[in-house]
C-alpha cells in the first residue's frame, strides 16, 4: 500500500514510525528543502510544499497513492491542500482512503458536559471555525467519490518527547487551575492504531472522536507526572493569574468531556493508554523517555 501524507509533523511521523512495515512506500510534504532531505535520509519520499509553491513530484505521488493522510492545518482561513490539490486528489486512480486530522475543539464549550460525534459543532475560536470548515470541504470532496473520507477529531496529543513528564523534568510544567476545567488527551500510539484500523475498514464520511476514556483537570496530569518522577509537584497557579500565550489561554475556553465510543464500536479499537496515568507510566518505562528519570 502506498501512503502519502500532507504535513509530516509530530503525529504523522509517530504513525509512520509505528506502522511503516504496513506500507510499500511512504511519501509526504514538508515546508523546506532541508527538512525534505532529512526525511529522505530516513526513508520517506518527502516533497516540499509551503502552502503555495510545491514540488511537482507531489502529483506523481498522488497518482499512485492508496492512502492519503492530511495532517496539515488550515492557514489564514483556507485549506492549502484542497486549494492546490483537490482536482488531483479527486482524480487519483488508486486512492481508497483519506484521513483528515482535525480537533475536538470544533465542539466548542459544553460547560463540562459530554459530547460525541452526533453533537453539533459549535466552534468558539477562529482556529476551530477554520477546522470545521475544512472538515466539511473534505467530506464534500469524498461524497460520491470512489475513496472514503474519514475525519479524526483529536484530543490533546501527547507521546514520546511531548508529555507532562518532559515538562516536569525540564522545569517548564505549570499547574494552572481553572475550577471545573477538564480535558481529554490521546497518546500517539492510540492515534496510530485508530488510523490503521480505519485504513483496514474504510467508512465513507465517517467522523471519529479520538480521545482517551478519562477527561481530567490539567493540573492533575502535572501532579501525577511529578509523582512518577519522585519530584515535588509545581505549585498551583489560578487561571486568572497565569502567564500564558494567547494560544495556550484559548485552550481553556473549551470545557467538555469527549466520548470515544465510535472508535471502539466501529473500528474495534481497544485503547492501549485509556487514561493519562496509563500513558505516562508507559512513557516513563520507554527508552524514549529514559532521560526524564535523571534528577
Amino acid at each position: 500500500m502506498h501512503l502519502f501524507v500532507f504535513g509530516l509533523g509530530y503525529t504523522a511521523l509517530q504513525f509512520i514510525h509505528l506502522h511503516r512495515d504496513r506500507f510499500t512506500t511512504v511519501g509526504g510534504t514538508v515546508r523546506s528543502e532541508d527538512k525534505a532531505n532529512a526525511m529522505r535520509a530516513a526513508g520517506i519520499q518527502a516533497c516540499r510544499f509551503d502552502g503555495a509553491d510545491f514540488d511537482p513530484a507531489i502529483l506523481q505521488h498522488l497518482e499512485r497513492a492508496e492512502a492519503l493522510l492530511i495532517s496539515a492545518p488550515p492557514a489564514d482561513g483556507r485549506d492549502p491542500v484542497l486549494e492546490q490539490f483537490s482536482k488531483a486528489i479527486a482524480a487519483a486512480p488508486r486512492l481508497r482512503w483519506v484521513g483528515y486530522l482535525s480537533t475536538v475543539g470544533v465542539y466548542g464549550d459544553s460547560g463540562g458536559a459530554w459530547v460525541d460525534e452526533a453533537t453539533p459543532p459549535n466552534p468558539a475560536t477562529p482556529r476551530a471555525r477554520h477546522r470545521i470548515a475544512a472538515e466539511r470541504q473534505w467530506l464534500e470532496l469524498g461524497a460520491g467519490a470512489p475513496f472514503a473520507v474519514q475525519i479524526f477529531r483529536l484530543a490533546g496529543i501527547y507521546g514520546p518527547g511531548r508529555n507532562a513528564l518532559v515538562k516536569v523534568a525540564d522545569g517548564t510544567a505549570k499547574r494552572i487551575v481553572k475550577p471545573g476545567q477538564v480535558f481529554n488527551r490521546i497518546h500517539t500510539e492510540d492515534i496510530a492504531q485508530v488510523l490503521m484500523a480505519s485504513i483496514e475498514k474504510p467508512r465513507p464520511n465517517a467522523v471519529y472522536n479520538v480521545a482517551d476514556d478519562e477527561p481530567g483537570p490539567p493540573q492533575d496530569v502535572i501532579a501525577y507526572a511529578a509523582e512518577l518522577l519522585g519530584r515535588a509537584s509545581p505549585p498551583e497557579i489560578p487561571f486568572d493569574q497565569a502567564d500564558q500565550t494567547p494560544m495556550a489561554r484559548a485552550f481553556y475556553e473549551d470545557n467538555k468531556r469527549v466520548r470515544n465510543f465510535r472508535i471502539k464500536s466501529q473500528l474495534g479499537v481497544t485503547l492501549q493508554h485509556p487514561t493519562y496515568r496509563d500513558g505516562l507510566r508507559a512513557l516513563l518505562q520507554s527508552s524514549e523517555a529514559a532521560s526524564v528519570r535523571k534528577p
